[in-house]
């Protein structure tokens, strides 16, 4: 092992950790950890791992970058397990990780049998309880060609998985500041035999009438939806600065559904933020059913200083949790609904390392024994277990 990269957070640190890997291919042993900050506990776990990943590898040189690292530089720097801290702005540039050699900023993934390819970076909005921005900076949008030309490097997987910090964002910072859609029929025109395209997180109130029609209408487009709602209240909307109300996303998730019934819907959602009422968290339960989020990611809200929302009245950590836990136990009804209904329909699946796989709307199937890494391959389920549709 020349390198060594744990990636926490987000499917654009994967992405990151994927070009940091091919840089140390041929360096001395190094272990680097990919930090996150998108909670005060994100930050706890990266200094976790910082630690675990000393213990287990006393001899290799520790380097930490990601957003952690970026916005509390300092306080890893002082960590007695780190020999090194690299800004975001530096973790991409090959001649940080290389004494010698510059290698090309190749992100073919080795570890997964999809391929990141981050689109932009860095986001413009400026939501109450996030401090991204101050990791990651302005957001900056790769041309199309540039995007192009990733996704050939990748050698022919058959799903490309689109990140970044504010997806959404794509094209605003470019000539003409083409939409997300405009990125999305190019890369669909320029690789006809592409199975599978996947976005990753939305921004509802970003979604172009292209990319609606896209995801509504090709095939090639998986029926895999993930929108940051946050909340299902308008009030814990307004004060988070978010730019939707709970209108806007029940409707977007409607229109999406009529069009294209298949979509499975997944979503980010904060329990327990400040200032909210059990009456605000009810909306947060409700959204779930009323959206049938069958894909949720649910944060109980985490204090982050030097957010405006570290400044708001906060609700009592136990019922944060307890919030959090409510909102989980709905998704995870709404999910079992959702896996019921898919029994004895079959499903394209791409098969990854552990025997299992994921079909286009992402739910988690067993594969046949033997099925290669990477392909895709035709299950029809008849029971679940664990969670998983065998």
């Amino acid at each position: 092992m020349s390198g060594h990269v744990v990636s926490l957070g987000c499917r654009l640190n994967i992405a990151e950790s994927e070009a940091i890997s091919g840089f140390l291919a041929e360096g001395p042993p190094t272990v680097v950890v990919n930090s996150c900050a998108v909670t005060a506990e994100a930050v706890r776990q990266s200094r976790r791992a910082v630690r675990r990943l000393r213990r287990e590898n006393p001899e290799a040189r520790l380097v930490v970058t990601g957003c952690a690292a970026t916005i509390e530089q300092d306080a890893f720097a002082a960590m007695a397990e780190v020999d090194a801290v690299v800004p975001n702005s530096e973790k991409l540039k090959p001649e940080t990780w290389t004494d010698n050699s510059v290698r090309s900023n190749s992100t073919t993934s080795t570890r997964h049998t999809r391929a990141f390819v981050p689109v932009q970076n860095g986001c413009d909005h400026a939501c109450t309880f996030c401090i991204i921005p101050q990791g990651r900076g302005s957001s900056v949008s790769l041309r199309k060609s540039e995007v192009i030309q990733a996704i050939e490097r990748h050698g022919g997987v058959n799903e490309v998985v689109l990140t970044g910090v504010d997806v959404t964002s794509w094209g605003a910072d470019l000539p003409g500041a083409p939409s997300l859609g405009d990125l999305v029929a190019a890369i669909l025109h320029a690789f006809p035999a592409l199975p599978r395209l996947r976005l990753s997180s939305l921004d509802g109130v970003e979604i172009d009438p292209l990319l609606f029609d896209l995801i509504t209408q090709e095939p090639r487009v998986m029926p895999h939806v993930h929108l940051s709602l946050q909340s299902g209240n308008d009030m814990v909307l307004k004060r988070m600065k978010r730019r939707h109300s709970r209108h806007d996303a029940i409707d977007l998730v409607q229109r999406m559904k009529a069009k294209r019934p298949e979509i499975a819907l997944g979503a980010d959602l904060i329990a327990g933020f400040p200032t909210e009422t059990p009456e605000m968290h009810a909306d947060n339960v409700s959204i779930v059913r009323e959206c049938a989020v069958v894909h949720g990611h649910v944060f109980p809200y985490s204090l982050r200083p030097g957010t405006p929302a570290a400044r708001m009245p906060q609700v009592d950590p136990g019922l944060v949790r307890e919030r959090a836990a409510l909102v989980r136990a709905e998704v995870a009804e709404q999910r079992g609904k959702w896996l019921q209904s898919l029994l004895g329909t079959p499903a394209q699946v791409l098969a990854e390392r552990d025997g299992t796989g994921h079909a286009g709307h992402f739910a988690t199937y067993r594969v046949p024994e033997g099925t290669p890494v990477g392909s895709l391959v035709t299950v029809t389920p008849t029971k679940i277990v664990e969670g998983i549709l065998e």
